[in-house]
């Protein structure tokens, strides 16, 4: 017998179990992947154009995307994923305003959203679930760069934060529709990161000024104010991603005194851990994804 599926249910999206950390500072284009207990691996020789000020999500339920950001130049440059970790190189066809300090997360269970940047512009580029990013769709919400973005109520996401410094959000449907602002709630600030956690929640975490304050994202897009407790060198340029099905990882860095690859677990209540030793080369502005 066929099990009854109620009609209008959410199909939620792939928790995946593995993480990569990718390009940064330095114009590199090495990665880092996070195994499904949080460790992070030494480099993995750089795969594409190496580039800075990146954004990546997930598309497919098991792939990711690292696309956009600068060499120099601002660029349109994108790099699939495979479900097992391995950078491909860069793809022949660029599609999109190039820009850097953009943001991404995925929507709609396999499919992923581009958006914002420097310009600053809030023009967005879906990803189809076999990684083909569209041209660009017309912006919605303040014009900004230096936000961050991830997915939350299983099939949904919100863009966040950025330059000014703003602490207003943009969610994103299940269709890859951007809403207008919602207001901001918590500490106003850009170059910070975000990933989901506990399966259909989300964090805000750290940013400009050195902080590490961290906001939690409710399975409904609703962001909390800031949590009491930090932990972790506060720290900017840094990048975050899911692993382990239903938890979250913030990883490398400027501290204020240079270039980092220590790392911050985060529990799937959305608890942020002390400092990880890093491993890897320390950079800032590097992209994150989860993977498998």
């Amino acid at each position: 017998m066929f099990p009854i599926i109620p009609a209008n249910s959410v199909t939620a999206a792939s928790a995946n179990s593995e993480g990569i950390f990718g390009y940064g500072t330095g114009y590199t284009a090495v990665t880092n992947l996070v195994s499904n207990a949080g460790v992070v691996s030494s480099d993995v020789a750089g795969v594409g154009t190496g580039r800075t000020q990146l954004a990546a999500c997930e598309f497919g339920g098991d792939q990711g995307i690292m696309g956009f950001g600068t060499t120099g130049s601002v660029v349109s440059i994108t790099n699939l994923v495979s479900n097992t970790g391995v950078v491909a190189s860069d793809q022949a066809a660029t599609t999109g305003t190039a820009r850097r300090q953009l943001a991404a997360c995925s929507f709609g269970s396999d499919k992923g959203i581009f958006g914002y940047g420097g310009g600053p512009t809030a023009v967005t580029n879906l990803v189809s679930n076999a990684g083909v990013v569209s041209s660009d769709v017309a912006g919605v919400g303040t014009a900004r760069y230096e936000l961050a973005a991830c997915e939350f109520g299983g099939d949904q996401g919100i863009f966040g934060f950025g330059f000014g410094p703003v602490s207003m959000t943009n969610l994103v449907s299940n269709a890859g529709v951007v809403s207008s602002d919602v207001a901001g709630v918590g500490t106003a600030r850009g170059n910070l990161a975000a990933c989901s956690f506990g399966e259909d929640k989300g964090i805000f975490g750290f940013g400009d000024g050195y902080t590490s304050p961290t906001n939690l994202v409710s399975n409904t897009g609703v962001v909390a104010s800031d949590q009491a407790a930090t932990t972790g060198t506060a720290r900017n340029s840094i990048a975050a991603t899911q692993y382990d099905e239903d938890k979250g990882i913030f990883g490398f860095g400027h501290d204020g005194s240079g270039y980092v690859s220590i790392t911050n677990l985060v529990s799937n209540a959305g608890v942020v851990a002390s400092d990880t030793a890093g491993v890897g080369t320390g950079r800032g502005a590097p992209s994150a994804c989860s993977f498998n």
